[in-house]
């Protein structure tokens, strides 16, 4: 652990209780909207509620059965693509635009919109130079709250699968949409932005500002209205920055506040749906369960981050550089090396994206941690939503493996565990390095996914397969030195976020479907404990498993490879 600090391991520590308080006081939040009520603080609100759904009809108040809910969720993903596609071709003519920018090319526009249509934000432009603040707000920023509000609803979803009894309904996508944008997103955002507003961060309509420099020189700086995109770009877990440089602009996280601010927004919502799952099956220990199994994962990846960028570089140190301060080659001298490691593995685990320092400038075992992170799916916290319901697919796998220990037919919260939502569940699961694997093999042997590759050898694997596992990972960071703006990366890495968001949900609802009918069993002598320290480890092991014996050959090949070679004194 060298040249770790004990204020480095504190602020791990504190973040890691911080976000187990956070699940406390959000989770009876959105217990009240999983329920279908406004929270008593909001009650004022309803109003505004019965106007959007009385305007919208009956579609908002009859309840779906998971396959209604799918495939009025997909229609509604389909034509939020379509919208955004639309704002970013006509943006020479379309409102807020003082920078006066062009239309968007077309590739990129497509891949925008996919991006941040799945909660990915993937980003192939530089904002500042690209989106005008039209685009900007009434584009991008109303996909990142409808993309979070797409998240939580599926989560919903599954949490009523286990908690209803021979049913066939789950709810209405439409009306948990509303609910959880009027009542959750939009009263967060606000208090959020003005917050970041009071500690230094810009909300403008104006294009720029021009400032004098020491030197005597004119510097045209980059405005318009970045808090209210921070806001909703962290607790949505979006990740989209409104500049290039994402959180580590001083103007998007002007200070150590800020940066702690965004860090904990990220987990929030995340960490309070798993206190939600607990009690809506009755057994708030569930939810806590999950929560630990998660936060045992962060706190390790965590750590072996944290030590990897702290011990440096060994060529750095075989060169006579001062080694003590480890490795802050693309990192914020404001945040340092653990706030910049631990924002890149709250990033990466929440499959949020932002980030504040450059995972590319990482060293190779550093930068493989937070990919690492990405590869084993969105169950560490995870997205908004996504986190949870992608942690309760590896729980009907660990479910059914310790059923199998026991000699019984596995169950869950009372609900037995078949052999249709254990296929589901793996048909899900599956996705992720299926495409991961697939699309970043064909990148490394075709000209035109080696065009975007700015690095070679081992470090230029690391590169692709961080842009593939980001994509299908709904994650949207990236090793900083990949080119993707050709038309081969703009497509693939669209396709590639599509599937790896939508070919999960709709196993996970048709698992939820498959879960409401089902009657409620009550626990037995031989069920498997599912609230102690076994299970916990457990799924934590199970998680880690899966995830290492799929992508541990092509990290063997990637960051690995980087690291021994390194060590040799060999750089690529």
């Amino acid at each position: 652990m060298a040249n770790t600090t004990p204020e480095g391991w504190l602020l791990i520590a504190l973040f890691i209780a911080a976000t187990f308080g956070m699940a406390r006081l959000l989770g009876p939040w959105l217990f009240a909207l999983y329920e279908g009520r406004a929270p008593r603080a909001l009650a004022w609100l309803a109003p505004a509620e019965r106007l959007i759904t009385g305007a919208a009809g009956r579609a908002t108040r009859e309840e779906q059965g998971w396959k209604a809910y799918a495939v009025h969720l997909l229609v509604f993903n389909a034509a939020g693509i379509l919208l955004l596609l639309l704002i970013q071709l006509l943006q020479a003519g379309f409102l807020l635009n003082p920078q006066e920018f062009g239309a968007v090319p077309f590739g990129i526009a497509l891949n925008t919109a996919v991006s941040f249509v799945t909660n990915t934000n993937w980003q192939s432009y530089a904002g500042e130079t690209t989106m005008s603040n039209g685009t900007q707000m009434l584009g991008l920023t109303v996909q990142n709250f409808l993309s979070a509000a797409t998240g939580i609803a599926v989560a919903f979803a599954i949490i009523r699968g286990f908690a209803r009894r021979e049913t066939k309904t789950l709810g209405n996508f439409w009306a948990d949409l509303v609910r959880i944008t009027l009542y959750l997103l939009v009263p967060l955002c606000v208090a959020y932005a003005l917050a970041l507003v009071l500690l230094g961060v810009p909300q403008t309509f104006a294009g720029s500002a021009v400032a004098t420099t020491l030197e005597g020189a004119r510097q045209t700086i980059a405005l318009g209205p970045v808090a209210s995109q921070e806001a909703i770009k962290m607790l949505g877990t979006n990740g989209g920055g409104f500049f290039n440089a994402n959180s580590a602009h001083p103007l998007e996280n002007p200070n150590a506040l800020t940066n702690l601010l965004q860090m904990l927004s990220i987990f929030a919502i995340g960490a309070g749906l798993t206190w939600c799952f607990g009690k809506a099956v009755g057994n708030t220990r569930q939810g806590w369960a999950v929560l630990a199994a998660m936060m045992l994962l962060f706190a390790a990846l965590t750590s072996a981050t944290y030590i990897a960028e702290a011990s440096g570089n060994p060529i750095h140190q075989a060169a006579g550089v001062v080694a003590s301060a480890g490795n802050m080659e693309g990192k914020e001298v404001r945040f340092g090396i653990a706030a910049s490691a631990l924002f890149a593995s709250v990033t990466t685990s929440a499959s949020c994206g932002a980030v504040n320092a450059m995972h590319d400038s990482f060293t190779a075992l550093g930068g493989m941690i937070p990919l690492f992170n990405m590869h084993l799916g969105e169950v560490i916290v995870g997205g908004v939503g996504a986190g949870l319901y992608g942690m309760l697919l590896y729980v009907i796998l660990g479910i059914f493996i310790a059923g199998l220990m026991v000699g019984r037919t596995p169950e869950y919260v009372g609900k037995k565990i078949e052999a249709r939502e254990v296929k589901l569940a793996v048909i899900a699961i599956a996705i992720l390095p299926l495409f991961i694997l697939g699309l970043t093999a064909s990148a490394l042997v075709l000209p035109e996914g080696l065009a975007g590759l700015q690095e070679s050898g081992p470090h230029g694997l690391t590169e692709a397969l961080y842009a593939y596992t980001s994509a299908v990972a709904n994650n949207g960071s990236a090793f900083g030195g990949l080119t993707a703006t050709n038309d081969w990366w703009a497509y693939t890495l669209a396709l590639a976020m599509a599937v790896g968001r939508f070919a999960v949900i709709v196993p996970v609802l048709a698992i939820a479907g498959s879960l409401a009918a089902k009657r409620v069993t009550s626990e037995g002598a031989g069920s498997f404990p599912t609230t102690g320290p076994l299970w916990v480890g457990l799924l934590a092991g199970l998680i880690i498993i899966l995830g290492g014996l799929t992508f541990l050959p092509s990290l063997a090949l990637g960051p690995i490879a980087d690291h021994l070679a390194m060590i040799s004194g060999q750089t690529f």
